[in-house]
């Protein structure tokens, strides 16, 4: 049986890793409303840097993306590459590729069976 490769995942530069740990520091310090919702913003954010942007579209409405950036005071298409290294786990963005119109879906226009699954 053949094993399957690991996907090539960059480490994070020292400053890149502060730029992290500055911005969950500094928005959790001033955030004041639902817990959850500020640590869902971080897994978002953290998520987004494997998954790319891209990504992050397909599984959140647009609300609950301007929600989360609000929340951390960033962009997600400033922030994050379209694609990160493990894009191909998503089985979302796979079926989009395919379709080859990646805005119809992130619209819900189309819809995307498995848009939240990685495999």
């Amino acid at each position: 049986m053949a094993t399957k490769r690991k996907p090539d995942i960059p480490s994070l530069s020292i400053e890149e890793a502060q730029k992290y740990i500055k911005i969950i520091n500094e928005r959790s310090a001033e955030f004041v409303g639902q817990l959850d919702e500020l640590e869902s913003a971080i897994g978002m954010m953290m998520i987004g840097r494997l998954f790319g942007w891209k990504v992050l579209a397909l599984i959140h409405s647009k609300k609950t993306v301007k929600k989360y950036e609000t929340i951390l005071d960033i962009s997600i298409q400033e922030m994050f590459e379209p694609e990160g290294p493990l894009t191909s786990k998503s089985n979302g963005y796979a079926f989009v590729q395919k379709l080859g119109n990646f805005w119809k879906a992130v619209s819900g226009e189309v819809k995307v069976e498995g848009r939240r699954e990685v495999k």
